[in-house]
């Protein structure tokens, strides 16, 4: 058995490892499940409180704006609207990937940030090269589209696969194109997202411990349905505040599957997510009134208690039980590189 399938057994087995034991020695905020006071400490900007990303020193807004819904407007004006209304509003975490709606939501983006809102906003966005000649070319894309000199954070898009960590950091691999463009200014942070499977994102914080590589940061599912099944907050969670590492949580409302469940309001789903060790979560708006409810539960945001966040979990806990509210995880619906497999060079 490899490296990758010993991740993944080890995710599926209820065998006590050293992850398990580091996971023992977290606070005891994070072992209920909720954001310490070490994350709150970064005050707030128009009403919205702000956390800190990791041990980066970066602030950022506790809700983010997603970029994946800037690119399907119809108008492009309106998209502008929905961006600087955010940024206006206090969200300064803005979301994207290099591959959404054909470049159009960065390009958007792009236009949005001018007139002094690149100062506003501290910027993200994801590259699916794993190659160092893709990834290369893809972040200059991304730079251009985004009409920037840098990127606050840039993270690896989609690992679905236990072979992803293998191609990102092996010879000639993404992370040697993504070091090169942070030691040249053009990237700060780096970090990586997926959606799938637990066992990807320890397998590949476990290969960047084997290169001494610490992300910044790493994006996940985060919701009240994702603690039932195969779960991203019960198994990575804990391994990522132990080791610093800021936390993006996405898909609060499971890209809307959730809410088709009628168990769960859009106001809770933010809520549940900002109530766990998050640094941002990251939600889509599609309409300036989606922006306004995201601002709305942030600055009226009060944590979930222990009961609170339990009874939540017990009325999610039979729609939750097979995964059928989140697709992402376990059919190919959501997977870009699934149905583009050039895009990882």
């Amino acid at each position: 058995m490899g490296q990758a399938d010993d991740a993944k057994s080890s995710v599926k087995s209820g065998h006590v490892n050293r992850r398990e034991f580091l996971n023992g020695m977290l606070t005891t905020s994070l072992l209920a499940g909720m954001a310490g006071p070490e994350l709150r400490t970064a005050g707030n900007e128009s009403g919205v409180p702000y956390r800190k990303l990791g041990r980066t020193g970066e602030r950022v807004s506790m809700v983010g704006l997603g970029g994946y819904h800037i690119g399907i407007q119809s108008e492009e004006q309106e998209s502008i609207r929905i961006i600087r209304t955010a940024l206006d509003g206090g969200i300064n975490f803005l979301d994207n990937c290099w591959d959404y709606n054909g470049g159009t939501s960065e390009i958007r983006m792009g236009k949005a940030q001018r007139d002094g809102y690149r100062q506003k906003a501290f910027l993200m966005t994801k590259i699916d090269g794993q190659t160092k000649k893709a990834a290369a070319a893809q972040i200059e894309e991304s730079l251009a589209r985004l009409q920037t000199d840098h990127i606050d954070l840039l993270q690896f898009h989609e690992v679905i696969r236990l072979t992803d960590p293998e191609r990102i950091f092996g010879p000639n691999g993404g992370m040697e194109a993504a070091l090169a463009a942070q030691k040249a200014g053009k990237v700060r942070y780096i970090g990586f997202t997926g959606h799938k499977n637990p066992a990807m994102h320890l397998h590949m914080l476990e290969t960047a411990d084997a290169h001494n590589f610490h992300f910044d940061a790493v994006q996940m599912p985060l919701n009240a349905m994702d603690a039932h099944y195969e779960s991203f907050e019960q198994k990575v969670l804990p391994v990522l505040v132990q080791k610093e590492i800021g936390v993006l949580g996405m898909k609060p409302m499971g890209a809307g599957l959730l809410l088709r469940s009628n168990t769960l309001k859009p106001e809770e789903c933010l809520r549940y997510a900002m109530s766990l060790p998050t640094s941002v979560v990251i939600t889509g708006c599609q309409s300036l009134g989606d922006v306004q409810q995201a601002l709305k539960v942030a600055r009226n945001f009060q944590q979930l208690t222990a009961e609170e966040k339990q009874a939540m979990l017990a009325r999610t806990a039979a729609a939750a039980q097979n995964g059928e509210f989140e697709g992402y995880k376990n059919t190919h619906n959501f997977d870009g590189t699934v149905h583009n497999p050039q895009w990882l060079g």
